[in-house]
C-alpha cells in the first residue's frame, strides 16, 4: 500500500510547482461547467417560449444566450490549453536538466548495482507525463465539475436529488478507494518489465559483435521472451483492473441514469415539475452520464502518469553528493595525503576490503600502488579522491579530512584517470576540457606533449572534429593519450591514475611517464600498474595485501 501512495504524493508535489497556473485551469474549468450548465436553463425557456407558438424577441435573445454560451465554453477550453503547453514545456525542461545535473553527482556507491546508463531510459517517461497532464487536468478537472454542479443544478428542482446525489458521489469514492491502489500497482509492475526489456535489448545492442560471432546463441531471443512474458502477465493483471473498474463504472453509469430518470418521471407525474424543466434535467442527466464516461477513459491516462513519477522519481531519489560550503583547496602545490587507520567494505562482501590502512604521502611525491588481485587498489584510489565514502579511520589531504571539502571545488583541483574513463560524442576539445575554462594554448600544448598534434593535423576540422561516443574507429593509443590529456590539461594538485598507457608504445610511453613523473611538476601522482618503468620512477610504493 505504501508503494502506492508514494506515486501520489509526487503527482501532489509536481502539481504544486504548478500551483499558479492550476488555479488558472480550474476557474476555466468551473466557469466552462458553469456555462455548460446553463446551456439546459436556456433551452428550458426556449421550450417554453415555443410552447406559446409564438416567436418573440426574448426567443431570440435565449437562441443568442444558448449560442453565446457554446463559444464561450470553446474560448475557454483555448485559454486551458494554452496553460498546459506552457506547463508541459516547462516539465520537460526542467525535467532534463534535473536528469542532467544530478546524473553526475549521484554518489559511486548507489551505482554499484545500478547500470547508470539504462536509468536515462526513465527521461522518457516525461513525455508520458507530457501527454497525460492535458487529459487530467483539463478532461478530468472538466468532467468533475460537470458532474457536481450538475447534481447542484438538479438539487434546485427537487430536494431528493440532492440525497441522490450524495449517495451517487459515495459510490463514485468507493470505486476509486477499492480499485485504485491495486491499478496502480499492477501498472508499476507492467513498468518495471517494460525497463527491463528495454535494458535488455541495449546490452544486446552494445555487445552485438559478441552474439554476431555465436551464432547458434539463443541466448538474446530466451532472455527476450522471458522477460516479455513477465510483461504481458503484468500487463494482463492490470488491464483485468482496469476491466473490472470500467465494470464499476457502467452499472454505476447505469444507476445514476435509472435513478434520474425514474425521479425525474416520478417529480412530472406529481406536477412538481414540468415538461420545460423535465427536458432541461434531461439534458444535464445526459452531461453527467459524459462525464463520467470521460473519468473512465481517463484513469488509464492517471495511472499513466503516477507510474511515470515514480520512474523519474527512482533517480531523483539517489544519494547524491552533498554541496557543501566550507573547505576548499588553496595552495598551489601537490597534495599531501595521509591515510590513518583507513577501513572500508562494500556492503554485499562478508570481508572489509581494507583494514586499518595507515600511510604519509608527501607534497609531490610520485607513488606506485601494488598488490594482488583483489586488494583493493582501485578502491583506494576512489577513496583518496572522496569518490567513495570509507567505513572508518581518516584520509587528509594537505592536514584536513576529506570530508570538510566542498566536493566541487576538490575536484577541480584532481586529475582522473581511469580504466571506466570513456569518450563521449563531442569534439576532441570537448572531450579534452569537458566544457572547463582552460585557455587553449594549455590544450595544444598538452595534445603536442602527448604526441596526438599529427592525428588531430589529419582530422578534417583538428580539435573541434567530432568524435564517436565511446571513441568508436579510434585507436585505443589515440583514447588513452585523450583520457590522459583530459587528466593533465588543468595541471591538477593531485593525478590519480589506474593502469594508463597501456595500449601506447613503450618509447612513446616513457616519453609520457617521465614528463608526469618529473620532479619539475609539483602534482602529486599516485598511479597503479604493473609496469616496471612507473615504479622505476616513482619514489614512494605503497604495497596493498590481498584478504
Amino acid at each position: 500500500m505504501i508503494e502506492a501512495i508514494k506515486p501520489v504524493l509526487r503527482f501532489w508535489r509536481l502539481l504544486k510547482l504548478y500551483r499558479k497556473e492550476i488555479y488558472q485551469i480550474y476557474l476555466y474549468a468551473v466557469l466552462n461547467g458553469l456555462v455548460n450548465l446553463s446551456l439546459p436553463l436556456g433551452i428550458q425557456a426556449i421550450i417554453n417560449f415555443i410552447q406559446g407558438a409564438e416567436i418573440t424577441s426574448s426567443w431570440m435573445v435565449l437562441v443568442g444566450f444558448v449560442l453565446v454560451g457554446i463559444a464561450v465554453t470553446g474560448i475557454l477550453q483555448i485559454l486551458q490549453l494554452r496553460i498546459v503547453e506552457n506547463i508541459q514545456q516547462n516539465i520537460f525542461a526542467r525535467s532534463s536538466f534535473e536528469f542532467a545535473s544530478r546524473i553526475p553527482r549521484i554518489k559511486l556507491s548507489e551505482l554499484d548495482n545500478i547500470h547508470a546508463p539504462e536509468l536515462v531510459n526513465r527521461f522518457f517517461d516525461t513525455l508520458t507525463i507530457q501527454k497525460g497532464l492535458p487529459k487530467i487536468l483539463i478532461d478530468f478537472s472538466l468532467a468533475a465539475f460537470q458532474v457536481i454542479f450538475g447534481l447542484l443544478l438538479l438539487a434546485f428542482y427537487s430536494p431528493y436529488f440532492i440525497i441522490l446525489g450524495l449517495f451517487l458521489c459515495f459510490l463514485l469514492w468507493l470505486i476509486f478507494k477499492f480499485t485504485g491502489p491495486a491499478g496502480l500497482e499492477t501498472s508499476l509492475k507492467e513498468s518495471k518489465y517494460k525497463y527491463q526489456l528495454a535494458h535488455w535489448l541495449e546490452e544486446v545492442a552494445r555487445t552485438n559483435k559478441t552474439f554476431k560471432v555465436s551464432a547458434n546463441s539463443n541466448l538474446p531471443l530466451q532472455k527476450t521472451d522471458a522477460i516479455a512474458a513477465n510483461y504481458l502477465q503484468a500487463r494482463e493483471k492490470h488491464f483485468r483492473i482496469l476491466l473490472r473498474q470500467f465494470q464499476y463504472f457502467i452499472g454505476f453509469k447505469v444507476f445514476i441514469a435509472a435513478g434520474l430518470l425514474i425521479l425525474g418521471s416520478i417529480l412530472v407525474f406529481q406536477q412538481q415539475m414540468n415538461i420545460g424543466q423535465f427536458v432541461a434535467s434531461e439534458i444535464i442527466i445526459i452531461l453527467i452520464i459524459n462525464s463520467i464516461e470521460k473519468l473512465i477513459r481517463i484513469i488509464d491516462t492517471i495511472y499513466d502518469v503516477l507510474t511515470a513519477l515514480e520512474k523519474i522519481g527512482y533517480v531523483t531519489d539517489l544519494t547524491m553528493d552533498e554541496r557543501k560550503e566550507s573547505m576548499q583547496p588553496l595552495s598551489e602545490k601537490g597534495i599531501a595525503i595521509e591515510a590513518i587507520d583507513l577501513e572500508f567494505g562494500y556492503p554485499d562482501q562478508k570481508v572489509k576490503l581494507l583494514n586499518n590502512l595507515s600511510f604519509k604521502i608527501p607534497p609531490s611525491a610520485k607513488v606506485l600502488i601494488s598488490g594482488g588481485a583483489g586488494a583493493g587498489k582501485s578502491t583506494l584510489l576512489h577513496l583518496i579522491s572522496g569518490l567513495y565514502d570509507f567505513d572508518d579511520g581518516e584520509i587528509l589531504l594537505d592536514d584536513i579530512p576529506v570530508y570538510n571539502y566542498n566536493k566541487e571545488k576538490l575536484y577541480e583541483t584532481i586529475g582522473f584517470y581511469f580504466p571506466s574513463n570513456q569518450l563521449f560524442e563531442g569534439t576532441i576539445v570537448e572531450n579534452i576540457t569537458l566544457g572547463r575554462p582552460i585557455p587553449e594554448k594549455d590544450v595544444l600544448d598538452t595534445i603536442n606533449f602527448l604526441g596526438l598534434k599529427q592525428y588531430i593535423a589529419l582530422q578534417h576540422k583538428g580539435i573541434h572534429s567530432l568524435i564517436d561516443p565511446e571513441g568508436k574507429r579510434l585507436p585505443r593509443s589515440i583514447i588513452q593519450k585523450l583520457l590522459i590529456a583530459r587528466a593533465i590539461v588543468n595541471k591538477p594538485r593531485l593525478l590519480i591514475m589506474e593502469d594508463p598507457l597501456q595500449s601506447v608504445n613503450q618509447t612513446e610511453k616513457k616519453k609520457i611517464i617521465d614528463h608526469i613523473m618529473d620532479p619539475k611538476n609539483e602534482w602529486t601522482v599516485i598511479v597503479v600498474s604493473d609496469d616496471p618503468y612507473w615504479k622505476a620512477k616513482s619514489t614512494q610504493t605503497i604495497q596493498l595485501k590481498s584478504n
